[in-house]
């Protein structure tokens, strides 16, 4: 994101405009569907993206700077079939698809 921002000095405090440049890192990396669920992340993660504010990236792959009550939301069907395979079903299906990608 690489926004400007003006602030206009009060008289008597100085003269002309100052420009500022909006440094903030913008983490919308992903959009569409993937907004409207609630999707499975580390709790621990989940945790410090709280407190930071730092992105997570969710199962399915969708990353985001989590700021929503998720119980408002449908869980994300994809992150729900990837829990449900459990953790040695998530690592082959993750393997799969990296030896997929690399004959594509």
């Amino acid at each position: 994101m690489n926004d400007m921002e003006e602030t206009t000095l009060e008289p008597g405090t100085g003269t002309g405009i100052i420009t500022e440049e909006d440094t903030r890192t913008d983490y919308r990396i992903d959009e569409g569907d993937h907004d409207r669920f609630a999707h499975y992340v580390d709790k621990n993660k989940l945790t410090a993206a709280y407190v930071e504010g730092s992105p997570v990236i969710a199962l399915c792959g969708k990353v985001w700077v989590p700021s929503r009550d998720p119980s408002r939301f449908p869980i994300c069907p994809e992150c729900k079939r990837l829990f449900d395979l459990g953790p040695e079903g998530r690592r082959r299906e993750w393997e799969k698809r990296a030896r997929d990608e690399g004959q594509g």
